[in-house]
């Protein structure tokens, strides 16, 4: 128990020590993502030696049960796959250019629509997605207009993070949560409705009082060229395949059909004809691009901190967590979103799954679920978008440090939690 306690705890701090010091590794020209590599070994110091009980790891793995981890993954990639070909269409950077030109004349008019924008587009992809898509472009038009980006980059980010609550597939978190105690995506949906409205009001308010400075201050006139579709084909074909896999998640429950399984069949649908296509059109940019930005990084993290996690719990490690929670919602709320920035929130919902296993209050799961989203607000370690992002601010030269993103993250966090508070009471 001892030895995997430690090697749990230099797994966590290898991690900590990659985000803050060394984030990425450069090999033959490719760069690589570092976050995942220390708790990857970990894993698999874990399983070489007989340090714990393998056989109920090995059983979750290979079962048909909600906990397995691989349809977790499967699910969030496949709905991951379907937006970036969307995205590689330029459908995202179309529709922002176009309002973009409309709000041009106000700060704070811009800022309302992208806020909304962005909203409405991780509601039906999710945070990753639209964090990666929309930050440079925020970045493109901040420097035409000769204004701050940070109040958007911040927006942007938290926007993003809040309404990934309001479906099942915004976040890898609320799947897994959701899928091992079976909430069905209405269900999921029903339930969550009103606290994202809150919550989401609550980070709209905060965000206006934070930069109200900046974004009272008059914008230089300025035009962005209007983005154009790159391949309708592909636009037309990825929006059918992520309405329809939208729409046959939300009646999983009623058709008997696993939403990992509906996920899986119409990305590989899309996969098949991205391959034809582009064997017709003798350009294999239209399958490689997407393959390539598939967030393939989450796959040895999850798996390696499942291990973790699973090793454990054979000790029954969460055992004396449940107890000092009390069944007591709030509790959930607020040790889930301060772990998130502790152990990132993919490995806290693994523990947290742990913990609730035998829960029969509802609102527990949702509260954590909660915790889960708003966590990755208030340092850059409680997501991985928000990994993600500090790095692609970095390329761009923008001089937003860890004390920064934490500075505003602490404000935006305590606010959104007196928000998520009052919803966990109509929970």
């Amino acid at each position: 128990m001892e030895a995997i306690i430690v090697l749990t705890l230099i797994g966590i701090i290898g991690m900590f020590l990659c985000i803050l010091f060394f984030p990425t590794i450069t090999i033959k020209g490719k760069t690589f993502d570092t976050f995942y590599i220390p708790v990857l070994l970990v894993a698999i110091i874990l399983l070489l030696f007989p340090l714990f009980d393998k056989h109920e790891f090995v059983n979750i793995l290979t079962s048909n049960s909600n906990m397995n981890p691989l349809k977790i993954l499967v699910l969030f990639i496949s709905v991951s796959f379907i937006s970036i070909v969307l995205d590689t269409s330029g459908f995202f950077s179309y529709i922002a250019t176009i309002f973009i030109n409309k709000f041009k004349a106000s700060q704070f008019k811009l800022f309302v629509f992208l806020y909304s924008l962005i909203s409405i587009l991780t509601i039906f992809t999710s945070n990753d997605i639209v964090i990666l898509t929309f930050t440079p472009f925020i970045l493109h038009f901040a420097r035409k207009g000769n204004i701050n980006p940070i109040p958007y980059l911040v927006m942007e980010f938290v926007a993003a993070n809040t309404y990934s609550m309001l479906l099942i597939i915004g976040n890898p978190t609320n799947i897994y949560l959701a899928s091992i105690f079976n909430l069905s995506f209405i269900e999921y949906l029903k339930t969550m409705f009103i606290p994202v409205i809150i919550v989401g009001l609550s980070s709209f308010l905060i965000l206006n009082l934070l930069f109200h400075k900046d974004l009272s201050k008059k914008i230089e006139v300025f035009d962005i060229e209007k983005s154009k579709i790159t391949n309708k084909f592909i636009m037309i074909t990825s929006l059918i395949h992520l309405g329809l896999v939208t729409i046959l998640l939300a009646i999983s429950s009623y058709v008997n059909l696993e939403m990992w399984l509906i996920s899986f069949v119409f990305a590989s649908s899309l996969l098949i004809i991205l391959i034809i296509y582009s064997i017709i059109k003798k350009d294999d940019s239209y399958l490689l691009n997407p393959v390539k930005r598939i967030p393939y990084n989450l796959i040895p993290f999850v798996l390696s901190m499942f291990t973790l996690i699973n090793a454990l719990d054979s000790f029954d490690f969460f055992k004396n967590i449940t107890l000092m929670l009390h069944d007591n919602s709030f509790l959930y709320l607020l040790t889930s979103t301060i772990l998130c920035n502790i152990v990132n929130n993919i490995p806290m919902t693994l523990a947290f799954g742990s913990i609730l296993e035998n829960t029969q209050n509802i609102s527990l799961i949702y509260a954590t679920i909660i915790g889960s989203n708003i966590g990755a607000i208030l340092t850059p370690v409680g997501a991985l978008a928000g990994i993600m992002w500090m790095r692609l601010l970095k390329v761009n030269n923008v001089n937003y440090t860890f004390k920064d993103f934490s500075k505003n993250g602490l404000i935006i966090t305590l606010f959104l939690l007196a928000g998520s508070s009052i919803s966990l009471l109509i929970i």
